[in-house]
């Protein structure tokens, strides 16, 4: 009986042994699973900030475009103001003297009968003969000979 117990105390250590050297083994394996799982992770973080990185370089390129756009379109807007500006101050200026020659029309027009005796045919009031005395703007060039000012 001796010898049978010596038997299954060996069988029982070889048992062991291989147990032991199993659980190493599938230790190692393991910690060489999480090994590669940890390099996979960072090389994918790794890629995820190179992204990050092209995009942050992309939208401040983007961002100078905008800017630069910006300060191009502001110039032109001012431009198209001080431009807009003068055109306004010019036709009201015109809208002025063309009321006053409407006003000169009114008065100088003989139908109305206020300068039919009064006005002098030298400023090309009166046809230059005869026929009507009706008031010619084309002989009133005096009138328009004044420049426009200027704002």
């Amino acid at each position: 009986m001796a010898s049978s117990s010596g038997t299954s105390s060996t069988s029982s250590s070889m048992e062991e042994g291989e147990l032991a050297a199993l659980m190493e083994q599938r230790k190692r394996k393991r910690m060489i699973s999480n090994r590669e799982s940890a390099r996979r992770s960072r090389m994918r973080k790794q890629k995820h900030l190179d992204e990050l990185m092209a995009m942050v370089a992309q939208l401040r390129k983007d961002n100078q475009q905008i800017v630069a756009n910006l300060g191009v379109t502001t110039q032109h807007y001012a431009a198209v103001e001080a431009e807009n500006s003068i055109l306004r101050a010019q036709a009201a200026e015109l809208g002025h003297r063309l009321q006053s020659l409407t006003e000169i029309i009114g008065f100088l027009n003989p139908s109305d009968g206020v300068c039919e005796d009064a006005c002098d045919d030298s400023y090309g009031v009166h046809g230059g003969g005869g026929g009507g005395g009706d008031f010619n703007p084309l002989q009133m060039a005096f009138f328009m000979s004044q420049p426009l000012m200027e704002y």
